[in-house]
């Protein structure tokens, strides 16, 4: 619905019609650029979504060309040492490996690791450099 024109003495519109449509354009605006944003997260989102889904396929490929390769070496080392040691071989070296590699990401994710060192020391010589300007 339309609203009629105020004119003012000059032949202009008036201040508040000015202003009334400047919040209207604000407000339009505003609106529009609030679709083009969910619009595009939306699309980035579908963009990330396939490309985990690729990783995650990747991934599980992976594991099984490593069982794989993992029964190849079994078999290998069974023509020296006969199938059964060749397996507990095989075995014992990869639980070894997955335990130390658990033992680092531990080590890795304790929370002494969270202490932000370099920052605590910048802001202590920043305090004491303010300290001695005063």
């Amino acid at each position: 619905m339309e609203r009629p024109e105020r004119e003012t003495p000059n032949g202009g519109r008036s201040i508040a019609d000015l202003l009334g449509d400047l919040v209207r354009d604000l407000t339009g605006l505003v609106r529009t650029e609030g679709k083009l944003v969910r619009a595009e997260m939306m699309e980035a989102g579908k963009t990330m979504a396939v490309g985990a889904e690729m990783i995650a396929a990747g991934a599980i490929l992976l594991l099984v060309a490593l069982l794989v390769l993992v029964q190849a070496l079994v078999v290998i080392l069974a023509h020296w040492v006969g199938p059964a040691w060749a397996a507990v071989i095989v075995g014992v070296v990869l639980g070894l490996i997955g335990a130390m590699l658990i033992l680092r990401g531990k080590k890795d994710l304790s929370a002494a690791n969270l202490v932000p060192e370099r920052t605590i020391e910048q802001t202590s010589r920043d305090a004491r450099l303010a300290r001695e300007q005063i």
